[in-house]
């Protein structure tokens, strides 16, 4: 029986009011949950240890305004042509030798990154470039952006994991679920990304889609009355203008069972400058409106990306991510933990850890699935909940997205009872259900 009591809490009028608001602890009862905050507090040791040495977009924007500035002395822009998306696009830097100029490189690194250019489409926004380490290799943004050898060698014969040609019933649509799909809008990005599922039909010239396959995919969006949840992607969603983009999103606001619309864009991590305020003004005439963006290192967590999010936001557009597990870039527990609790900071909400695909050309990314799994046991209860996203893998043949958990419901034991390992490392029985209880039988 507990020990605590109920104290009287004064009325304004003098007297003591008949509910009770507070308890009065007692000293044994008090060191016992001394004694567990203690434990808590321990489980969380190894994270604590190292927190303030994982660098962020925030710690490091001193570093970033220099790179800046040297960016815009080699491609001879000025702090106005930076803040424009257009100049932005318009510099891509997808030269090795303007690249050289950036960050150091070998000659042999020069001639690895032209002989990986020559298979897969590589180019970095000048903004996502500042990002970078000049000098580190292992840097998690410049691995990300930088061609490697290792995407020439990598003989994989697995080239589309969502079997497109399978999955796609009308032009530009991907369709894996009953009540929703993708519409592909471009192959346009402003930031190719080395572990790009969809590397193979980037190609290496943007194509904007004609407007009758657009109007295609629309009608088949139209003619099946359970689609409720449209997908606009790429490529990337924002690559198109605002002029595209409202006319897609205005079709689809006109078909009744349309009851939302998600647009796919990595621009507000690579590319914040594209938010700008007359597209989130297009976008807020939209609503319901969903933007799924990707980050995938605290590096990117910047002051730019928080600026950009909130234009979203007060537009009314709801903005979480989508992860990508990647081997040494986040496949660490404490990386990833600091990821997302720096998302929370700037109102992303963490939607997904996505197991790396297996496509070709990006083996060496691959994770294993127990480095995710290990992640989220070391997110669950050791963070807000809000900071736990789902872990997935695609399933093959274009199968779809299949969550993966850690097991915290254990085999009944032999009483038939259920035992449960919580968060922290306890097995505990469960008294569960076995009958309707006294009061709730079903009625015949």
């Amino acid at each position: 029986m507990s020990t605590a009591k109920r104290v009287d809490e004064p009325s304004q009028k003098g007297g003591s009011k008949k509910h009770f608001k507070q308890v009065e602890v007692s000293k044994k009862d008090r060191s016992i949950a001394m004694a567990r905050s203690a434990e808590v507090k321990n489980l969380d040791r190894d994270y604590f240890a190292v927190k303030d040495s994982i660098p962020t977009g925030f710690k490091l924007h001193g570093q970033y305004l220099e790179a800046r500035k040297r960016i815009l002395g080699v491609l001879g822009g000025t702090e106005e042509n930076w803040n424009s998306y257009l100049w932005q696009l318009k510099n891509r830097i997808g030269d090795v030798g303007v690249l050289a100029r950036i960050i150091n490189l070998s000659d042999e690194e020069i001639a690895r990154i032209r002989r990986a250019g020559a298979h897969y489409r590589w180019g970095i926004s000048p903004y996502y470039a500042s990002l970078m380490d000049p000098e580190d290799k292992r840097c998690p943004v410049r691995r990300q952006a930088v061609p490697s050898i290792r995407e020439v060698q990598d003989a994989s014969e697995v080239r589309d994991p969502m079997i497109i040609k399978y999955n796609s019933p009308a032009p530009l649509i991907s369709r894996l679920y009953p009540d929703r799909l993708i519409i592909n809008v471009t192959n346009a990005c402003s930031m190719f990304c080395r572990h790009c599922l969809r590397r193979k039909d980037i190609e290496f010239k943007d194509v904007t889609y004609p407007k009758k396959m657009i109007d295609e995919a629309i009608h088949y969006v139209r003619e099946n009355e359970e689609i409720r949840d449209v997908l606009l992607t790429g490529g990337d969603a924002l690559a198109l203008s605002d002029k595209q983009l409202d006319y897609i999103l205005t079709r689809l606001d006109k078909i009744p069972h349309v009851e939302i619309k998600r647009l796919g864009s990595r621009m507000p991590c690579v590319l914040p400058q594209r938010i700008t305020p007359e597209l989130c003004r297009m976008l807020g005439d939209h609503d319901p409106i969903y933007l799924n963006t990707q980050f995938n290192h605290p590096k990117e967590v910047t002051p730019e990306a928080r600026e950009a999010v909130d234009r979203l936001t007060r537009s009314g557009v709801v903005v979480r991510d989508q992860t990508v597990l990647l081997r040494g870039i986040n496949n660490n527990p404490h990386i990833m933990k600091k990821l997302m609790q720096e998302l929370l900071r700037i109102k992303v909400a963490p939607y997904y850890i996505f197991n790396c695909k297996k496509v070709e050309g990006i083996r060496h990314f691959r994770a294993p699935i127990a480095d995710g799994l290990n992640i989220i046991e070391h997110l669950r209860g050791y963070t807000s909940g809000m900071a736990v996203p789902t872990f997935i893998i695609t399933a093959p043949e274009g199968r779809g997205k299949t969550p993966i958990y850690p097991q915290y419901y254990l085999n009944p034991d032999m009483n038939g009872e259920a035992l449960i390992r919580t968060w922290g490392g306890h097995v505990l029985h469960y008294e569960d259900e076995h009958v309707a209880p006294f009061g709730f039988e079903e009625e015949e």
